[in-house]
């Protein structure tokens, strides 16, 4: 067992998978220190956090709030600093050894290349970084020499099926799908669904953008556009299967035909403890599967016409270029206003849709074009939403 300690910095240490990696990090704190915590706009807990683990570095990014934290945090030996460009600065610091990137949304492209460029080991909780510039991102980490190691529980599942099997071709990789809380709903339904209904997830606790976008298989689409770029694969090769359970995260199928599986209770802990101990496992007390509790498992396909955001995602993984860019940016947009309640649940598709059809198509962007791309799309899909009757 490497018993060196590894400083790490999380970004976006207030939503739902930053407070899961400090359970992690606090259930092995002889093996992990965090060095730098981040929030957006969560003062509150970023404080809380911060009092208990005392990190070398705090960053706020909503800059309004950083008193309130500096002034919360005046008696302990720990750097303030508010916005973005500080996140982007302090992700480069000699004594970081791995990086959690779990900022939600396109915020974390340039933190996360920055890190990259560093020489940092990335844990990779934010999807949408590689779904936006996956070739940037991956090209750089091979320059760099950097380990990406995946935090979503089916991209975790396909990097531990692979691991001892470098030599061997991959036929095919299964992602699988809960089909989330409408599994199976018609269109007439869907276009019914509450706020409060989409909210609730049958077998995951997770963020309200990821909750949404998984009800929606926005989530699905999106990590299909990841694995491309995490497994070196094409759109062909990558599967999705709705597994209600959720208990085989993921599965990979090589040029034999044999197919590996990685199973587990629904525990997004258990995929961030390996990130940051890979290529070891460490001893936990997580509750165990027990196969007598799951007498059934069952698969089945996912319905693309009905939840087209998926059919969208393989589109724009076909089509390449700045196509996933802009349905992040435009499925961003969309998401907020149903948190918002100003556009409907199958509305978010509309959103997406007109944004792959009126945004200029780039074939081969450089990060600027990126950049724009998303700003553009933004306020395109934001005017799309207010237009739209209520």
């Amino acid at each position: 067992m490497n018993t060196k300690v590894k400083n790490i910095a999380i970004l976006g240490s207030t939503g739902s998978v930053g407070t899961q990696a400090l359970e992690v990090i606090s259930e092995n704190n002889l093996l992990f220190k965090i060095f730098l915590l981040t929030a957006n706009a969560n003062a509150e807990l970023l404080i809380e956090q911060a009092l208990r683990f005392e990190p070398k570095y705090v960053v706020i990014c909503e800059e309004s709030k950083y008193l309130q934290v500096k002034d919360a945090l005046k008696n302990k030996s720990i750097k303030v600093l508010a916005g973005i460009e500080e996140v982007i600065n302090l992700v480069t610091h000699p004594d970081i050894d791995i990086v959690l990137t779990a900022m939600v949304g396109f915020a974390g492209l340039r933190p996360t290349i920055a890190a990259v460029k560093a020489g940092k080991d990335i844990a990779l909780a934010n999807k949408e970084t590689l779904v936006v510039a996956g070739e940037l991102i991956t090209t750089l980490a091979k320059k760099h020499n950097v380990n990406i190691l995946p935090v979503d529980s089916e991209h975790s599942a396909i990097f531990q099926c692979l691991v001892g099997e470098e030599k061997n071709p991959i036929d095919k990789i299964i992602l699988t799908a809960s089909g989330g809380p409408f599994r199976g709903k018609s269109i007439d339904f869907l276009s019914r669904v509450t706020l409060q209904d989409a909210l609730k997830h049958p077998n995951w606790v997770m963020g309200a953008k990821i909750t949404i976008d998984s009800a929606s298989l926005m989530n699905k689409g999106l990590e299909v556009i990841e694995a491309k770029w995490l497994f070196d694969l094409e759109a062909d090769q990558i599967d999705v299967v709705v597994h209600p359970q959720s208990i085989i995260h993921s599965m990979v199928q090589f040029t034999d035909g044999s197919v590996k599986a990685q199973m587990g209770l629904p525990d997004m802990k258990l995929p961030i403890q390996y990130a940051f101990s890979y290529p070891e496992r460490l001893k936990n007390n997580y509750k165990r599967l027990d196969f007598a509790n799951y007498p059934s498992l069952t698969f089945e396909k996912p319905d693309m016409v009905t939840f087209r955001n998926l059919a969208f995602a393989y589109s724009a993984l076909k089509q390449g270029g700045n196509m996933p860019c802009i349905i992040n940016a435009a499925n961003e947009i969309a998401v907020a206003g149903f948190l918002n309640k100003k556009v409907g649940f199958l509305s978010m598709s509309d959103v997406i849709e007109a944004a792959m059809e009126q945004i200029k198509f780039i074939a081969a962007p450089d990060l600027d074009d990126y950049l724009n791309t998303d700003k553009e799309t933004r306020i395109f899909a934001q005017n799309f939403i207010d237009k739209l009757p209520l």
